[in-house]
């Protein structure tokens, strides 16, 4: 295989109806791309970092436009590096910083609480006012605000009780889950977000201004996953209350894309993902059934889609990588205590990522719309 075809090859390209017309009659254009959205998914967001530095350090600077940039979990936080002054040096340092995350055998969850604390200080210390005052740039993080059990759960049992009565209820539907937790958005005051305050499925939503003394707690928040982490008690400006990882409820953002398609400048999505899935919830990853777009019991438009391009790691690209799979949290498991090898294999994977960010450039370049599927 030469060179080019190796690259082609490592990403997958979707497109919504609407959306794929737009590539046909323009081409991928920067300043058509007015949002961004980060998903939930810890290390897989790795493989994104050589794309991400491509997209935010060159690409869309070409076209300066407002835009917003949305996520969950690892989503927000590399949607925070975009937002820094020098995005290139962050999601650098983002990358550092999460490949050498180190854990005893059986981390509390209050350890693993504080390295990841730790690691957003190093992180984004420092360049709290960056994230909130982009010029071109609006940053929302989600969260998710617990109800009912999990409004003030006490201990690793309250907690486990309380997510296990969620877990029940989001396996009936994900309706019956907005009993249990709430959907929190912590974002830049100056785009009001008009087209996720329009009531869209069964979460309350609930908006808490985005600011520099609150970004590090709202980032913290995002990626709190349940059990594993402590939730976080309080961010500033936000109702009191307990907070976890906002893919709980938005694992890969299933949102209403479609409402910003009408924007006269260019009102398309460009999502960066690890998968070529869309699943709504964390705990919608075991129910196969559950797919945005599918039109299923919950009701998940399809239209919200419509005016998305997906780009994310091929199967054979995937294959390629050591153990043949992206990096996760099971690889704390599997190397155990050799920190050294699970560090050396996650890094490798980062730098195969480029590989994803020449194939788009390239198909920026030179768009190839037989390379895109329908989403």
């Amino acid at each position: 295989m030469s060179q080019s075809a190796r690259t082609a090859s490592a990403l997958t390209i979707q497109a919504g109806p609407r959306a794929l017309a737009h590539l046909r009659q323009h081409g991928l254009r920067a300043q058509d791309i007015a949002l961004i959205p980060g998903a939930a998914g810890g290390p897989k967001g790795l493989i994104l970092q050589a794309l991400d530095q491509w997209l935010f350090g060159h690409w869309l600077p070409s076209a300066p436009r407002e835009r917003m940039l949305i996520g969950a979990s690892i989503g927000a936080w590399r949607m925070a590096a975009a937002c820094h002054a020098d995005p290139v040096a962050a999601f650098q340092r983002l990358g550092d910083l999460y490949c050498g995350q180190c854990y005893p055998l059986r981390p509390s969850s209050a350890q693993v609480s504080q390295v990841a604390a730790q690691l957003l200080a190093d992180f984004i210390g420092g360049h709290e006012a960056e994230l909130c005052s982009h010029p071109y740039y609006r940053l929302q993080l989600l969260a998710v605000r617990g109800r009912q059990l999990l409004a003030a759960p006490r201990g690793w049992l309250g907690t486990g009780t309380g997510f296990a009565a969620a877990g029940l209820a989001n396996l009936a539907s994900r309706a019956r889950l907005a009993g249990h937790l709430e959907r929190i958005v912590i974002g830049d005051p100056r785009d009001p977000a008009d087209w996720l305050r329009q009531q869209f499925d069964a979460f309350e939503t609930r908006f808490v201004p985005l600011t520099p003394d609150n970004v590090g707690a709202a980032l913290l928040a995002s990626s709190s996953l349940p059990l594993m982490m402590e939730p976080v008690r309080q961010i500033p400006h936000a109702p009191a209350g307990t907070y976890w990882d906002g893919g709980l409820i938005d694992y890969h953002l299933a949102l209403p894309y479609s409402r910003i398609a009408d924007q006269p400048d260019g009102g398309l999505v460009l999502y960066p993902h690890f998968t070529d899935r869309v699943i709504p919830g964390w705990l919608d990853k075991w129910l196969p059934w559950r797919r945005a777009g599918r039109g299923d019991r919950d009701r998940l438009q399809r239209g919200w889609l419509d005016n998305v391009i997906l780009v994310s790691p091929s199967p054979g690209f995937v294959h390629s990588l050591v153990r043949h799979k992206l990096p996760d949290r099971k690889d704390f498991t599997y190397h155990g205590q050799d920190h050294e090898a699970r560090i050396r294999h996650w890094q490798q994977a980062v730098a195969e990522g480029e590989r994803l960010r020449d194939a788009l450039a390239e198909f920026a370049l030179r768009p190839d719309l037989d390379q895109v599927l329908p989403l």
